[in-house]
C-alpha cells in the first residue's frame, strides 16, 4: 500500500470585506487624492513548505473605483482614464515572490503582470507578510500588505490638464497600497 505524498500548499480566498486596494496621486502638484476599488476578488496558493513558490491573483472591477466624488469617478471609469466599459477588469497575477517566511512582519517583494486596459506589466510589489489567525467562526485567516508605484501612463492612462500656473492637473505616478485579509478554502 502507497501512502499519497502530503501537500503543503493550502489554498485561500480574499475577503473583500476586509481587504482592500487603495490608490494615491497628485492633484494639482499640491496635494495627494486617495480612492479605492470595491469590488476585489483574489485566491492566493500558500505552499507552506516553501513559502516563494507561491502564487497569487487579484481581480478588480475597474467601474468600482471609489474616490468619493460622483464626478471624479464617472470621469475616472470613463475612456479618458479606466475605460471601464471597455476594459472592466483591472488584474495582477503573480510570477514570484523573492524573500516570503511565514514569519509574521517578514517583508518580501513579489513579482507580477499588472493588466490595466489590456496593457500588461511586469510590477514589483513590496509586502509584508503580516500572520494568520483564527476566526470566531472557525475559519482560519492569512494577511499581507504591499505597495507599489506604477506610471499611469504605461497603461494608456495619459489624459492630462495642463495648468495656467504651470504644471498638470493630474500627476503620472499612482501609489497604490493594498491590505488583503483571506480564508482558507475547505
Amino acid at each position: 500500500m502507497t501512502t499519497q505524498p502530503q501537500t503543503t500548499v493550502s489554498n485561500w480566498t480574499l475577503d473583500p470585506v476586509h481587504s482592500q486596494v487603495g490608490f494615491n496621486v497628485k492633484h494639482m502638484m499640491i496635494t495627494r487624492v486617495r480612492g479605492r476599488f470595491t469590488d476585489v476578488e483574489g485566491r492566493l496558493e500558500l505552499d507552506e513548505e516553501n513559502p516563494s513558490e507561491s502564487y497569487v491573483e487579484v481581480e478588480i472591477d475597474a467601474a468600482s473605483i471609489d474616490t468619493r466624488a460622483g464626478d471624479r469617478d464617472t470621469h475616472l471609469r470613463s475612456d479618458d482614464f479606466l475605460g471601464a466599459e471597455t476594459h472592466p477588469k483591472i488584474t495582477f497575477r503573480s510570477k514570484r515572490l523573492e524573500g516570503l517566511t511565514l514569519e509574521p512582519g517578514t517583508e518580501f517583494r513579489v513579482i507580477g503582470d499588472l493588466t490595466i486596459r489590456d496593457v500588461t506589466r511586469e510590477v514589483p510589489l513590496k509586502a509584508i507578510y503580516e500572520g494568520t489567525g483564527q476566526d470566531p467562526w472557525g475559519g482560519e485567516r492569512v494577511s499581507f500588505s504591499a505597495t507599489t508605484t506604477i506610471d499611469r501612463r504605461d497603461y494608456g492612462l495619459e489624459w492630462n490638464q495642463a495648468l495656467e500656473t504651470g504644471g498638470i492637473l493630474v500627476g503620472n505616478e499612482v501609489r497604490i497600497e493594498l491590505e488583503a485579509q483571506a480564508v482558507r478554502a475547505e
